[in-house]
Formats: C-alpha cells, sequence, structure tokens
C-alpha cells in the first residue's frame, strides 16, 4: 500500500501541488512571479508546492509542434498530482484559451482557473486571487492509504555508464515485473535507445496489434532521423562513451532492461495517456527533459531514473535518481536517492536488492521528497520538429 490523494474521478495523486500553465512562454515570468507571491502569503497548504511549467513555446508554431504543445499542457492540468492548476494566457498567442480548450478533459473542473493576462485589469492580483481559491480547496485533501497497484511509474535512463546495464536498469526491470505483476503499471520511453534491441519487446507483445504498433513505433523514429538527414546511429554520447557503452545496440540492450520481462500491453502516443495497466511503450526521444516530460504526461505519477554519469535533472513529478555505481552516489548525495553500486561489486543481486528498492519508491510515492524536489528542480521540455515563425 501508499498514502495518496483520492481524486473525484476516481484516480490518485502521490503530491497535492499547485500548477502554474503558462499558455504561452511569453508570461513565464509572470508567472514566476505569481508563483513568488503564492508562497510569500503562505497559501500552499503544508506538504505541497507550487510548480510553473516554464516553457518557450505557444506561439509562432505550426502544425505537429503547436499540437504538441497544446497536448503536453493539456495533460499537466488533468494530472492527479496537482490538487489545483491555474492556467494563464497572454491574449494573442497561437495556442489560445478557446484552442486549448478544445478536448480538455479535466477530472475536476474545480480544480482548474483560466486567466487571459490581457484581458485583466491586474493580472497579477487576479491570478492571486485565483490562487487563493484553489489552495483552500487544496487544505482539505488528505492522504489516505491505497494499494500501490494503482501506481503509474516512468522508466528512463540518462548519463548512461557502463554499469548501466548491469545494476541500475536491471534493478528496475526487476521492480517494473513486480509492480505489474501485483497489477500496477510502468512506461518506457527513449525510443531511438532501443534500436538494435527493439526485437526484445517486440516479442513480448500481448497480440498482434501491439506488435504492429511497436514496429511502427520504432520505423516512424528512424524516419524521423532520414527525414531530417540526421544519422540514425549517432548515439551513444560522448559521456557514454567516456563512461565504458561503445555501440547503440549496446546502450539499447542497456535501456529495454528497465522493462524487465513483462508483457508490453500497449504501445502510446506523444501527447497520449496510459490506457492499460501493465507495461507500456512511449514515444518519445531519448533527450532526458523531453523523455521525463512525456512520461509525466502520460499520467506517470513519478519517473525512475538511472544514471551513471550523474544529472541533477527532475520532473514536474518526483523524479528519483539510481545510481548505477557506488562512486556516483558518494560523489553526489544531493542528487541521488537510491544507489544500486552493490549490485556490481557482488554485495548483493538484482533479486536481492529489489525489496529494499521497491520499498523506497513506495515511501517516496507517499510523500517522501526526492532529491529534485528538495533541490527544486522540476522542469518541462516540450517535443519540437518543425519551423518557428
Amino acid at each position: 500500500t501508499i498514502s495518496a490523494y483520492e481524486r473525484v474521478n476516481g484516480d490518485i495523486g502521490i503530491r497535492n501541488d499547485l500548477f502554474i500553465v503558462p499558455l504561452v512562454g511569453c508570461i513565464n515570468g509572470l508567472a514566476d512571479n505569481i508563483a513568488k507571491a503564492v508562497q510569500k502569503e503562505g497559501l500552499l497548504p503544508e506538504g505541497s508546492s507550487v510548480t510553473v511549467l516554464s516553457h518557450p513555446y505557444g506561439c509562432s508554431q505550426l502544425g505537429d509542434d503547436l499540437a504538441n504543445t497544446r497536448g503536453i499542457l493539456q495533460n499537466y492540468v488533468a494530472h492527479p498530482n496537482a490538487g489545483g492548476v491555474l492556467v494563464l494566457g497572454l491574449g494573442c498567442e497561437n495556442n489560445t484559451k478557446a484552442y486549448f480548450r478544445e478536448g480538455l478533459e479535466l477530472p475536476d473542473p474545480d480544480r482548474v482557473r483560466f486567466l487571459t493576462s490581457q484581458e485583466a485589469g491586474d493580472e497579477r492580483t487576479e491570478a492571486l486571487a485565483l490562487c487563493r481559491e484553489l489552495t483552500q480547496k487544496m487544505a482539505g485533501d488528505r492522504r489516505t492509504e491505497v494499494g500501490a497497484d494503482r501506481l503509474r511509474i516512468g522508466l528512463k535512463c540518462g548519463g548512461s555508464d557502463g554499469f548501466s546495464g548491469i545494476t541500475a536498469n536491471p534493478l528496475l526491470g526487476a521492480f517494473s515485473d513486480w509492480l505489474t505483476g501485483i497489477g500496477g503499471t510502468t512506461v518506457l520511453t527513449e525510443v531511438p535507445e532501443m534500436f538494435g534491441a527493439e526485437q526484445l519487446l517486440m516479442e513480448r507483445s500481448e497480440s498482434r496489434e501491439v506488435f504492429d504498433k511497436t514496429v511502427a513505433l520504432i520505423n516512424d523514429f528512424k524516419r524521423y532521423y532520414v527525414d531530417n538527414n540526421q544519422p540514425i546511429y549517432e548515439n551513444p554520447s560522448p559521456g557514454n562513451k567516456a563512461g565504458g557503452i561503445s555501440t547503440l545496440e549496446e546502450k539499447s540492450l542497456g535501456c529495454t532492461q528497465k522493462a524487465g520481462l513483462s508483457t508490453v500491453r500497449d504501445v502510446i502516443g506523444y501527447t497520449g495517456k496510459i490506457r492499460k495497466p501493465g507495461l507500456n511503450l512511449l514515444s518519445a526521444p531519448g533527450n532526458d527533459g523531453v523523455a521525463v516530460t512525456a512520461l509525466a504526461a502520460s499520467g506517470c505519477h513519478m519517473v525512475l531514473f538511472t544514471t551513471g554519469r550523474g544529472t541533477p535533472l527532475g520532473g514536474v513529478v518526483p523524479t528519483m535518481k539510481i545510481a548505477t555505481n557506488s562512486d556516483l552516489a558518494t560523489r553526489k548525495p544531493h542528487w541521488i536517492d537510491f544507489d544500486a553500486g552493490p549490485i556490481a561489486t557482488g554485495e548483493t543481486t538484482v533479486e536481492g536488492l529489489r525489496d529494499s528498492f521497491a520499498d523506497a519508491v513506495l515511501q517516496i510515492a507517499s510523500g517522501k521528497p526526492t532529491r529534485n524536489e528538495t533541490n527544486e528542480i522540476k522542469e518541462i521540455v516540450i517535443f519540437k520538429t518543425g519551423v518557428t515563425l
């Protein structure tokens, strides 16, 4: 079991935060000032935080880029980790309030407020009044005991090294098998880092339909590289190579281990949402910020992030960092939440460490802050593929 917030639509949230969502990058600064005012006035209930989902988009965008900006932000507005949401527009952007509300499904409309800054008299004062309404509603929310099978968790690796496929990634795989085995949900992404190992996922597809979706997931991303005249096999990165990874196939074999041995139940498009429990595949690139953002937007309550080189990056949802080696965990304790290094030294095995790792994950799900939360590093990065006007 975990301790979580039950939402009116039957979903659960593992955090009860206030999100301020700018519809366009022009008002990131205004949103930041509103968030500071919320903190200064002490409006937040105990255990809650205010997060501005800053991004540079929402205007001068066309086609898929504008749709992706809208889709990702819509998913965050409806995210169960948000106890309240202020959607903040400017008024002249492409991503207008009317456009943004098209197809927006709100689990609890009473927890969302909209403000268009150009239409307001004193936008800061009006925004603060709306935040006050939202935080008053959040103040009545309480954690309650629920089954861990209701958790949805993203699987991610970044700054990988030669130990990633030996320690932390197999540990995530063992955890994923455990969580999906009790009815929970995990999501694997970073499609370019599946290249060369994709057959391991294809052969575990639940049905022919899922198999075909997995094939399309891989081929569509390869076509994206070709259409942009870029090499498909540019990976691994310089840091990966310095850490001991020599080929893309080697990196991919490590990446796919995060998915364990469970059946692949569904494939989700970028900006799509989780529809089935069990192991899911999500369309997103390997870029850390973009992948973590997409995992959270798909409905994941938190992200498990393995790293051998180390990174302070964090998403809007709790982003738990798992070190592949104990040296990193010792040098960067302010970045790392869990050390998988003892697997490499032979002190324990993946199976031997799984239960204590699962306990650590469930503690975070129940409210224990991750390092990214303590460090107040919460970012979103939206996938951009087209032109800018």
